[in-house]
């Protein structure tokens, strides 16, 4: 997948999480009446473009709710992330939104050069170059 769809969902993944946080399980219901504070808000706008996406929304659903039950867990995180990737990769008009909402609200990221990372939240370990290695 393009590094730019890589970045774009690993943008959009914390504010969806968030909602997903703050709403729990009825989170899909929920972010169709009501916007909190404006992490939480950003992230059920950007749910609700998502979930309007008929052929991803259903594995976008899935992966919510799995985050919904904990928030916290890197695994559910990277499954919702795969698959707003898979939504963003596959719709380009949905990545030019997502990325104009996230602008609108002065959310910016920039990768640039090879191998460059970019990222608003990286939680985890990052190797850029050929052959890395992390052993622990």
């Amino acid at each position: 997948m393009d590094s730019d769809v890589t970045s774009l969902a690993g943008v959009v993944v914390p504010y969806v999480a968030a909602a997903a946080g703050a709403y729990g399980a009825g989170v899909v219901a929920r972010v169709q009446e009501v916007a909190a504070d404006a992490t939480v808000g950003l992230g059920g706008r950007l749910l609700r473009r998502l979930l309007g996406r008929e052929e991803s929304a259903p594995m976008v659903e899935a992966a919510v709710m799995d985050v919904a039950e904990n928030p916290a867990d890197e695994d559910r995180l990277a499954a919702l992330r795969l698959q707003i990737r898979k939504a963003v990769a596959a719709d380009a008009q949905l990545a030019a939104e997502l990325s104009q909402m996230l602008a609108s609200a002065g959310v910016t990221i920039t990768a640039s050069g090879a191998r460059s990372v970019a990222g608003q939240t990286i939680s985890g370990v990052v190797i850029t170059g050929d052959g890395g290695q992390v052993t622990g």
